[in-house]
């Protein structure tokens, strides 16, 4: 363990201590010489307390699920996104406890004040507590231990972290353990791509001896092992690997959620339905909606619908391709509705009919999960529960995230499906709807995001790397 990271976890938490007080005391002033003053029934002092501890109650659950005190984790941009959108859930619901508390709407404004003085005070501390903690814990020096398949993506998300992380060597298996523990005491860590199982074990308790942290790329076993049971029935544990199937009263439960969100976006989306549909069909006479066949659950074909974001003529080749980063087929309306994800609003009728669900996995096309399941056998498992409109690996993944990284982001959630996941998962959804690296298409020449194109990516890298 490195001197320094003893005081992490102190430092994290101090850093968050610190904007929690700032916001609960810009909220205590607001209410008490704002508001309490003008409601019907005055609160006084224990109540002014317990109005500013209910705040910041719904403030850390908003913050923890938006991920606004992950000081060190998150870029500062990522940072104060997140703490926008937990502290604009947060103020939502201190305006409606305002309304139950004096029974009437009050005008928001100070609200909408409290908040923009509050990002005031989330910039100031986001860079001054982010370069506190650079300099605090600078970049971890990584060693790189790769195997056959393609690690062009995992480099690629790596030296996007430069804050984190540096990769400063990286060594093929095949160079033998020996070789490999050999050079782990030069590094700050090692990153361990997809090797076999049996020399990924050694290695990592070669590095725990080491005292030597280690980062691992799981396997789909992995995922498995770690979403089972823990069985204690007698002097041997034993860890229980259900089928992935959702119990009867889960998938009653999960139905009556679909129905229930789906109706209420529909209802809010009809200003939106009215808008683009006149946009998309101003822009060049061509049909509102496009409707493409998709797999749910048990590789059942359905047609998803969505607003029409691409020319009319966009596959007149017959050849499935996902979008590129700059692809010229995408129109100007489309170009919106993709940034924003809204061109799949209209997939509320697709899960009122009962096609998809509201959280699921992405519903892929048959012809590239045909391509996916030639390289990944295992791709198939994502079809044991509903395909959806958001999910797991589209709230964490990117929309060019390669199908065996989603696979694994999708068996996390099937594994641990329940209804307050999906609930979780449903709040999530705004946050992710305006960050462009959620919506960013593929590379210039690629099809798809499968493993060959990866390699034909990688090219010639071969293991050696540049500081």
């Amino acid at each position: 363990m490195e001197k320094n990271d003893r005081y992490k976890r102190l430092v994290k938490f101090g850093s968050s201590a610190v904007i929690l007080l700032i916001e609960i005391a810009l909220y205590y002033l607001v209410w008490t010489y704002y508001y309490n003053p003008r409601v019907l029934f005055p609160f006084w002092r224990r109540g002014n307390w317990f109005m500013a501890g209910l705040y910041s109650m719904i403030l850390v659950m908003m913050h923890s699920m938006y991920g606004g005190l992950r000081v060190g984790l998150l870029q500062k941009k990522h940072l104060i996104y997140s703490q926008l959108m937990g502290l604009l859930a947060a103020n939502a619901c201190a305006y409606l406890m305002l309304a139950m508390v004096d029974r009437h709407w009050f005008p928001p404004l100070m609200l909408i004040v409290l908040t923009g003085a509050d990002m005031g005070f989330v910039f100031v501390w986001a860079t001054a507590f982010q370069k506190l903690y650079n300099i605090l814990f600078p970049p971890r020096e990584l060693l790189l231990v790769y195997g056959e398949r393609p690690v062009y993506h995992l480099l690629d998300k790596i030296n996007s972290r430069e804050d984190k992380y540096i990769l400063t060597g990286a060594i093929h298996i095949e160079k033998g353990i020996p070789e490999i523990m050999r050079r782990v005491p030069d590094y700050g860590g090692v990153i361990i791509g997809d090797i076999p199982c049996e020399q990924r074990n050694k290695i990592l308790k070669g590095c725990y001896e080491l005292g030597k942290r280690v980062y691992m790329v799981p396997k789909i076993s992995d995922v498995l092992v770690r979403s089972s049971d823990e069985l204690n029935l007698f002097d041997t544990a034993l860890l229980l690997s259900k089928s992935g199937e959702l119990q009867l009263d889960q998938d009653f439960l999960k139905r009556i959620l679909d129905l229930v969100t789906a109706g209420v976006l529909l209802l809010l989306g009809l200003p939106f339905f009215l808008f683009f549909g006149l946009a998309i069909k101003l822009e060049d006479h061509g049909p509102v909606f496009y409707r493409q066949k998709r797999l749910t659950k048990d590789g059942a074909v359905f047609e998803i619908l969505k607003f029409r974001t691409m020319r009319v003529d966009a596959e007149a080749d017959g050849i499935p391709r996902l979008s590129g980063k700059e692809d010229d087929r995408i129109t100007r309306v489309g170009a919106i509705l993709r940034a924003t994800r809204l061109d799949e609003l209209p997939q509320v009728f697709n899960i009122l009919r009962g096609d998809m669900s509201m959280v699921g996995p992405r519903p892929e096309r048959p012809e590239i999960a045909a391509e996916y399941q030639k390289e990944i056998p295992e791709f198939s498992y994502r079809l044991k529960v509903k395909a959806g409109l958001t999910g797991f690996a589209q709230i964490y993944g990117m929309y060019n995230t390669t199908p065996y990284d989603k696979l694994k982001l999708d068996l996390t959630y099937i594994r641990n499906a329940s209804v307050l996941l999906d609930l979780k998962l449903i709040f999530m959804t705004p946050k992710i709807m305006f960050m462009k690296e959620k919506t960013e298409g593929i590379g210039e020449g690629r099809t798809t995001a499968s493993i060959a194109d990866d390699r034909k990516n990688e090219g010639e890298w071969d293991g050696s790397t540049k500081r």
